[in-house]
């Protein structure tokens, strides 16, 4: 995978990579319930050191990410801004305590409990998708596959998937080649041209690419055709990884978070820890 450019396996010798790609997808969907079930900064803020750390040792570089960490970041300051347009005084009747910083237009206020209820939210985000992203960079396609296959998916959905993620690499690499094409003949899409046009070069980078992508598909649906793929009820995994030790660790500690969180919840009588109670 070229880097920078997206989400892709990333091949490294480490711990992360040598789980079972199906502990790894256990981990990602019960942390993520966890994550859900409560709103204490406390417990997302572990969550996200811990989800550091694992891409620490996932020895996965951040620049290899680049590209889809921008749009997470794009994400999150969009989210935020449309939270405060729709619902400026959210934090103030969750909390129930009212600490005002700034006064803007009509019912536009700045305080202490929206400030930390968005907060909140921007923590939420980043303790799921942290770990969706250790995931998919570090589980192979085809173990991700066998890894839903064995969480019950139906294994033709399954293989589905794997083929999608597999693919992308090669969606990147060949939107790189028209580009260069495009450039080569004259098409500026640097930042030296306005955002329109990037945009529109970009769109007539888009056409060629899905009419290449039809082909491919028509071929590789032929090809698994010929070779009876869904005949059988049941199928083998070349790429399957039988749990270890270290596999149900992990398990076990994210079926624990659930507790933990549900435990936050009984304590906070509620989903949201609220610092602004005195006495």
């Amino acid at each position: 995978m070229a880097k920078g450019l997206g989400l892709g396996y990333i091949p490294k010798i480490s711990p992360i990579h040598r789980l079972a790609g199906a502990s790894k997808l256990l981990m990602v969907v019960l942390i993520s319930l966890a994550c859900m079930i409560t709103y204490d900064t406390r417990f997302l803020l572990a969550v996200i050191s811990g989800s550091c750390v694992m891409f620490a040792v996932s020895r996965v570089p951040l620049r290899d990410l680049k590209v889809i960490l921008t749009l997470i970041g794009i994400f999150m300051k969009l989210n935020n801004v449309f939270i405060f347009l729709f619902s400026p005084e959210e934090g103030v009747q969750i909390y129930g305590t009212r600490h005002l910083y700034v006064d803007l237009i009509g019912r536009y206020t700045i305080t202490q409990e929206q400030l930390f209820y968005q907060l909140n939210v921007t923590l939420k985000y980043f303790s799921i998708m942290p770990l969706a992203l250790i995931f998919f960079v570090t589980t192979e396609p085809s173990e991700f596959a066998s890894s839903l296959n064995k969480v019950g998916v139906n294994y033709k959905a399954a293989y589905s998937v794997s083929l999608a993620l597999r693919y992308i690499p090669t969606l990147q690499r060949e939107y790189i080649e028209i580009s260069q094409a495009q450039q080569a003949r004259g098409v500026d899409l640097s930042k030296n041209v306005n955002l329109l046009r990037r945009l529109k070069g970009a769109i007539s980078i888009v056409f060629p690419l899905i009419v290449t992508s039809i082909d491919k598909i028509e071929i590789i649906a032929y090809a698994m055709e010929l070779r009876s793929f869904g005949k059988s009820r049941h199928r083998t995994w070349y790429r399957y990884r039988a749990f270890t030790k270290a596999d149900y660790a992990v398990v076990i500690i994210s079926a624990s978070l659930i507790a933990v969180a549900v435990m936050l919840n009984v304590l906070n009588e509620g989903r949201f820890y609220n610092p602004f109670l005195t006495g």
